[in-house]
């Protein structure tokens, strides 16, 4: 039988054969060149500025990583650090939420929703290490959507190619990792903080863990309330949509669209996520309700799962029932989130207290961002985690 320490250690070794990690290039995107402008920068994606310390400079790294098989691939993220701060400094990961468009990631854009967080952490004096995940920002191919697996692959060699980077800035980058993430990023940042805690990586440790509003029980409680109609009705077709695209693609779920998609959408559902269509071309190009989108199949397989898709939901479902974190960690979510049902946050507590770990929920109340409390949650949890992680880097 196969220890924790051993497949731990075999990991190591594999990354290690493989070159995952490696950087590949770096490009200096932006600098803030003082504390004023970083604040402007978070005001005008809608973030907080109160916890500003630092100007901040950004870059974009492209590193070497594996894909959802295996396989050698190559993945980007935004680098963002404090200028003017000391030689040693702590690393914060941030997981990103759902986007379908490559640009959809911290890398890409500046000044929006995606990397605005990464921002906030740098101007506060972290080292902020952002993946775009596979297939989205500057990666080839197609985006495995809530694969646990890669994307916690595509964070710790972010880390590690980040850490390759960090001396050619002045920089070097503390062992422990501050780890946070938000709605598909916050079951990544867990993956990701699981990875740590098991010993994958020589040199970097997890310090603390901060996910917000995530989908940490997708089987059991975020599909049952979307197919039920307990969640916003739009946003639940397009994660219907998405989830049977990616799913299907990693597990083959079904052979035809035809056999989950009512026409005419069994024509261009799939299409609609290659990376190249933007969020509102899925508002567009899909209906506004499930009955209309859904086949009795289709609507079955969300529902009650079975066969590939049920093992494959076990594998996402896992990220807060098969470990136990040592480092301290909060479950940051909102009152009324009408996307990520908050069931999934107090399972995740449950499942962890089980385990005789204490992770307090932190709820940030009824805020809105663009008339969405999935989306505000990212807001107000971000000024709160930036604050916490900052009293943790004091101590």
């Amino acid at each position: 039988m196969t220890t924790p320490a051993v497949a731990a250690a075999q990991e190591r070794t594999r990354h290690e054969e493989s070159g995952r990690g490696t950087l590949v290039s770096a490009e200096k995107l932006y600098t803030l060149a003082s504390p004023q402008a970083a604040a402007a920068e978070l005001r005008a994606a809608g973030f907080a500025d109160d916890t500003v310390r630092y100007a901040v400079v950004a870059y974009r790294l492209i590193y070497r990583t594996v894909d959802a098989h295996g396989r050698p691939t190559t993945a980007s993220g935004l680098f963002a650090l404090p200028l003017d701060a000391g030689r040693h400094l702590q690393a914060v990961s941030f997981a990103h939420g759902t986007g379908a468009h490559k640009d959809d990631s911290p890398s890409m854009r500046r000044g929006v929703f995606h990397s605005a967080p990464a921002i906030a952490h740098a101007a506060a004096g972290a080292a902020a290490v952002a993946p775009d995940y596979l297939g989205l920002g500057k990666g080839p191919g197609l985006h495995p959507w809530m694969d646990i697996g890669s994307e916690t692959t595509a964070s710790l060699d972010m880390l590690r190619a980040a850490r390759a980077f960090a001396p050619r800035t002045g920089h070097v980058l503390d062992r422990e990792v501050l780890v946070t993430g938000f709605s598909q990023g916050a079951s990544a940042a867990l993956g990701l903080g699981r990875a740590l805690e098991a010993g994958e990586d020589r040199w970097f440790r997890l310090g603390a863990l901060a996910p917000v509003s995530g989908a940490y029980d997708f089987g059991g409680a975020e599909l049952p309330a979307l197919v039920e109609g307990r969640l916003k009705a739009k946003p639940s077709v397009v994660y219907a949509a998405y989830t049977l695209v990616a799913f299907n693609r990693l597990h083959h779920i079904y052979d035809r669209p035809g056999e989950v998609f009512e026409y005419p959408y069994d024509a261009t559902v799939e299409q609609r996520f290659d990376g190249a269509h933007t969020g509102l071309d899925l508002m567009q190009g899909t209906p506004d309700s499930l009955d209309d989108l859904l086949t009795e199949h289709g609507r079955a397989l969300l529902a009650h799962p079975t066969g590939a898709m049920a093992a494959a939901l076990r594998t996402t479902d896992a990220v807060c029932t098969d470990w136990k974190p040592r480092a301290p960690i909060r479950l940051y979510m909102a009152t009324g989130d009408e996307e990520a049902t908050t069931e999934n946050t107090e399972h995740c507590r449950a499942a962890l207290a089980r385990k005789g770990v204490d992770a307090p929920v932190v709820d940030v109340g009824e805020v809105d961002y663009q008339e969405s409390r999935h989306l505000g949650s990212n807001v107000a949890a971000t000024t709160a985690i930036v604050r916490w992680f900052g009293e943790l880097r004091r101590r």
